[in-house]
C-alpha cells in the first residue's frame, strides 16, 4: 500500500518567503522609526531644561526651585521651597533629582517655570499626584540637581531621565553625546540601584544623566 507524502514543495516555501520577508521588513523599519521618534523626544527633555533655567534667570534673576521671591514673581500659587531650611535665594537648587518631597527646590522647580510660562503642567503642587511630575516617553521621571549623581561626570547642572532600555539608551547617548555609557557629558547608570554603568548591556535598564 502506497502512502503518499504531503509536505510544501520549495515553490511554495519560497512563495511564503516572498510574502513574509517584506511583512518582518516593514515590522523592523516600523520600530526602528518609533524608537528614533522616542530618542528624537528623549533628547529635546534633556535640551529644554537649561532653555528653563537661563529664561527664569533672565526674567526673575533667580533660580527656578529656589527662588525666595516666588510670590511677588509669579503670584499667590507660586509655592517656596522650604527644604532645606532657611537655603531658598542662595544660587543652588538643592534636592534630588527625582525627589517626590514637595518642598524640596529640585521640585518646585516645575512648578516655578511651569508658572513662569516656560513649560507645560499642572501648577498644582500641593500633593504629587496633583503636581504631575514631568515623565518622559518611556514613562520614566526626568529631573534636575546641582550635585553629581555619577562619579566622574562634572557640570554645574545635571538632568536626569529614567527607565530607558539598553537601545535606546545607547541610541540616546549617540545621538547627544559619544555613545559610551561611561564617558563625556552623558553618562548612564543602573536605573535599579544608581551604580555607574561601564556599557550598555542587553535586558538592563538606564538612567542617563547629562551635565552642563
Amino acid at each position: 500500500m502506497n502512502h503518499k507524502q504531503h509536505g510544501f514543495t520549495l515553490v511554495e516555501i519560497a512563495i511564503v518567503l516572498v510574502i513574509i520577508g517584506p511583512l518582518l521588513g516593514g515590522v523592523f523599519k516600523g520600530q526602528e522609526l518609533i524608537n528614533s521618534a522616542k530618542v528624537k523626544n528623549l533628547a529635546g527633555d534633556f535640551r529644554s531644561i537649561p532653555l528653563f533655567i537661563y529664561g527664569y534667570q533672565d526674567k526673575y534673576k533667580q533660580l527656578p526651585g529656589d527662588d525666595n521671591d516666588v510670590v511677588t514673581h509669579l503670584g499667590a500659587t507660586g509655592t517656596a521651597a522650604t527644604t532645606p531650611a532657611k537655603h531658598q535665594g542662595n544660587g543652588l537648587i538643592e534636592g534630588d533629582w527625582d525627589s517626590t518631597t514637595m518642598t524640596d527646590e529640585s521640585t518646585l522647580f516645575w512648578q516655578h517655570v511651569r508658572l513662569a510660562g516656560l513649560s507645560t503642567g499642572s501648577t498644582d503642587f500641593s500633593s504629587e499626584a496633583n503636581a504631575h511630575l514631568p515623565a518622559n516617553a518611556e514613562g520614566g521621571r526626568i529631573g534636575i540637581q546641582m550635585t553629581s549623581p555619577i562619579a566622574g561626570l562634572s557640570g554645574t547642572y545635571f538632568v536626569c531621565s529614567t527607565n530607558l532600555n539598553n537601545k535606546l539608551a545607547q541610541q540616546l547617548d549617540t545621538t547627544i553625546d559619544d555613545g559610551v555609557a561611561n564617558q563625556g557629558s552623558l553618562r548612564a547608570m543602573n536605573a535599579t540601584d544608581k551604580i555607574a554603568a561601564a556599557k550598555f548591556e542587553d535586558g538592563k535598564t538606564y538612567t542617563l544623566c547629562l551635565g552642563f
